[in-house]
């Protein structure tokens, strides 16, 4: 192995510890809390997995708007690492509310509330681009690869949704969710205006 493939080894290693670090802490609080419930932990659960979501879709557009900054273009390269971690803590998510509500019977039976079916599609969304994050996946993939990963975005806007219907907070919401917004109308502008970018991205 070579002292550039060794980096590159440590720099996922120490990513991926990174990004584990919340979940353990949660669990850890789960198992360890006599008089926590299931439900006490749905909302910091959803939130990672809506922060990290946020965070795979922000690196685009803030690596063409900022081509010559390294830890950006460092990132990029791992932004998959990213949208896999927002699902694993989205299965978390799931894992907490199917504690919480015991039942099948139950959770039929406010599968119909828009807060709800919101966030099973966005779950759902989320499946195939976890599935395809790999070499494996794009080489069979070819160019249909880049269409399974934007379904990343109809599940970013249909958190945003189930977060805001769910815990009835737009403002906090919002707050989590404005600089990706942001980002993407300042993308979109650029396009629409045929500004040129040093580097094109995907």
């Amino acid at each position: 192995m070579t002292a550039i493939m060794q980096r590159m080894a440590i720099g996922k290693s120490v990513l991926w510890t990174v990004l584990s670090v919340p979940a353990v802490l949660i669990l850890h609080r789960y198992l360890t809390t006599p008089d926590i419930w299931a439900g006490d932990l749905l909302h910091s659960t959803g939130e990672w997995s809506a922060r990290l979501i946020i965070v795979a879709l922000m690196l685009t557009p803030l690596a063409i708007l900022f081509p010559g900054v390294r830890p950006i273009r460092w990132l990029v390269r791992h932004r998959r690492a990213f949208g896999v971690a927002a699902f694993v803590y989205a299965l978390l998510h799931l894992a907490f509310y199917i504690l919480d509500m015991e039942t099948v019977a139950a959770m039929l039976a406010e599968l119909g509330a828009p807060g709800i079916w919101t966030g099973w599609l966005a779950l759902l969304c989320m499946i195939p681009p976890a599935l395809a994050s790999n070499d494996a996946a794009m080489r069979t993939l070819r160019g249909a690869w880049k269409g399974v990963q934007r379904l990343a975005y109809p599940a970013a806007v249909l958190t945003l949704v189930h977060w805001i219907l769910v815990h009835d907070g737009m403002a906090s919401a919002l707050v989590q969710f404005a600089p990706l917004i942001l980002l993407q109308i300042i993308r979109l502008f650029r396009q629409f205006t045929n500004q040129p970018n040093r580097r094109k991205f995907t």
